[in-house]
């Protein structure tokens, strides 16, 4: 068995082949694409196989694959522009007739109706029309984006707000970057996982008010869920420095939240590995004990 993980640099390639290497996948039988060898340098250190190749450049990926890798292709950044990059990979997955292609996609799947989900509804099109096996590990939000390297936890809390659109009492089932990692390893590197889609997501839907709450307890001090119109929204986010492109689809993710499209727990995420989902309060007491940023 060869893995193959696109993306594999980024903060949850690299959390997929570390759990992959400590349950014991052999390093040479794990290939990490990156756009260069040296974003991979401590990967290779490591023993794994450094493969070259870029999500805008298709020719990159001639070669990449043989018939028996199992290949996870992890979603690109650049919103708006990843169905294309997507195929690049998908086409070279094709072409080789690699015994599996997991895709890293959203919650929802085709159902997902904010316009986050765009590509990732594309790419699984694709994918389909491919005729690959394939498994879909459909990502529900990462508590990250609330308490951790995303979010601005310790800004909300100066100011003793957390403020969104999301209407009073909406919930939301997320889960911390590691274990969407740790269930990616399994579904990649086990049988047993082929031609299914995952919903993947904590196994409690919060509230943002739960939330504030949470970290009022933490804290000890005073932080409160306020939430505003999108217009508001926007206009906070854009007066913060937020692309407005970017600032319209944080805005569009909170309404999809207020309509309940984030709030599922259909429990895929704990059976996929083993374990209870991490908590809520635990990603905000990490976030809390985080180092804080050096001022830029």
């Amino acid at each position: 068995m060869s893995i193959v993980i696109t993306g594999a640099t980024g903060r949850l390639g690299r959390m997929v082949i570390t759990d992959l290497l400590a349950a014991g996948v052999p390093a040479d039988g794990v290939t990490a694409v990156a756009r260069s060898e040296e974003k991979a340098a401590d990967l290779v250190a490591k023993g794994v196989r450094p493969y070259v190749a870029d999500y805008d450049r298709p020719e990159t990926f001639a070669g990449a694959f043989r018939p028996e890798d199992r290949v996870l292709l992890i979603s690109g950044t650049d919103v708006g522009r990843r169905t294309a990059q997507h195929a690049a990979v998908i086409d070279a997955a094709k072409a080789a007739g690699v015994a599996q292609l997991g895709y890293v996609g959203v919650f929802g799947g085709p159902k997902a109706d904010f316009l986050l989900a765009n590509d990732h509804r594309e790419t699984e099109r694709l994918i389909l029309d491919s005729g690959l096996p394939y498994t879909f590990l459909r990502n529900n939000w990462y508590s990250e984006a609330y308490a951790g390297d995303i979010g601005d936890l310790p800004g909300a809390v100066k100011r003793g707000a957390i403020v969104t659109n999301v209407a009073a009492g909406s919930r939301i089932a997320t889960a911390p970057r590691t274990d969407y990692a740790a269930a990616a390893a399994v579904a990649i590197s086990t049988d047993g996982h082929l031609n299914k889609a995952y919903e993947l997501g904590g196994d409690h839907a919060w509230s943002f008010e739960e939330f504030a709450d949470e970290v009022s307890r933490q804290t000890g001090e005073k932080v409160v869920h306020t939430s505003v119109s999108a217009a508001e929204r926007k206009a906070i986010l854009t007066g913060a420095g937020v692309p407005e492109v970017f600032a319209d689809v944080l805005v569009d993710v909170d309404d999809a939240i207020s309509r309940g499209a984030l709030a599922a727990t259909p429990g895929d995420l704990s059976r996929l590995i083993g374990r209870p989902t991490t908590p809520i309060a635990d990603s905000i007491a990490a976030a809390l004990a985080a180092p804080a940023a050096p001022a830029s």
